[in-house]
């Protein structure tokens, strides 16, 4: 068991302790990951939905396998130095894909992953209608497979429901309670946008009585709270699931665009980062340093 791992796993538990909520903006790959940790973000989240965009070019409809995410979630949790929190979709099948889930990120080194309660194959929970979900025995035996196949007791397991929008608030808050009684160190109950989504979480706060992460990108009266206010609402870890994929799409799309009409990109280059700057995001000061202990040149 990596030592820097359980670091990375106990220091996000010892950011959950504190007055202010984590942020951990989204990405999909090491490159995302740096940017957020030299922005001087305590946490990443990585985002299943970037993830698929990334390695396949599809949308969040479960293409996404065991393999491709944690040897992916493996690559970015190596390069950085505060925690990885990791969407792993369903747990890829059942108890016993579960447990290999629960193995193959732990090796990974992730600090964090979240399982859902949906049937396979998941979809996106911001598309369109209502998710299909496992029955509550069948979901609670997930978790508690889960459960039982960490090994680093310090690996938070964060169980989700998408339960709220088929079967109510009240379906959702049953299974986060029976959730962390069997176990889960945080839960996460998948809120579309919705304007009554403060007290909904806030109720959801009080009766869980447990860390409660929760997607602020969903729009509504959650997107518009500040970092600040987001604890004394109840949210204990804030993840952005489509900060990178957004601002990457949106900045490619206007880039590619201006090519296209001007035939080169000329002025437009204020908007992208130098050789130099990208150099430095990626740390290669630091590597040229490493190196230069062992040169022989004067």
């Amino acid at each position: 068991m990596s030592s820097t791992a359980t670091q990375k796993r106990a220091k996000l538990r010892e950011l959950l302790q504190q007055n202010q909520a984590v942020i951990a903006p989204g990405i999909y790959d090491g490159y995302g990951a740096r940017l957020v940790q030299n922005a001087g973000f305590k946490a990443a989240y990585m985002t299943g939905n970037g993830v698929s965009a990334a390695l396949l070019g599809t949308p969040d409809i479960g293409q996404i396998d065991l393999t491709l995410m944690s040897d992916h979630a493996r690559r970015v949790a190596a390069c950085i130095d505060i925690p990885l929190i990791c969407d792993a979709d369903t747990g890829y099948g059942g108890v016993l894909n579960i447990k290999r889930t629960i193995q193959e990120f732990e090796a990974a080194g992730v600090a964090a992953l979240h399982i859902e309660d949906q049937t396979f194959p998941k979809q996106c929970a911001q598309f369109e209608g209502s998710r299909s979900v496992l029955s509550f025995t069948d979901a609670l035996n997930h978790i508690k497979a889960a459960v039982a196949a960490r090994s680093d007791p310090q690996l938070m397991l964060i169980a989700r429901t998408d339960s709220a929008g088929a079967f109510g608030l009240d379906e959702a808050i049953h299974r986060a309670k029976a959730f962390v009684a069997a176990g889960a160190d945080a839960v996460f109950v998948e809120l579309k946008a919705n304007e009554n989504a403060l007290s909904m979480i806030e109720l959801i706060k009080r009766e869980v009585k447990a860390p409660c992460l929760f997607n602020v990108d969903v729009g509504g009266p959650i997107s518009l709270l500040k970092a600040s206010e987001l604890k004394e609402h109840g949210i204990d870890i804030a993840i952005h699931p489509s900060l990178a994929r957004g601002v990457f799409g949106h900045a490619m799309e206007l880039a590619l665009k201006h090519l296209q009409s001007h035939e080169k990109l000329g002025n437009y280059t204020e908007n992208m980062f130098t050789p130099t700057q990208y150099s430095d995001a990626l740390g290669l000061p630091e590597i040229h340093a490493w190196e230069a202990q062992f040169s022989n040149k004067a």
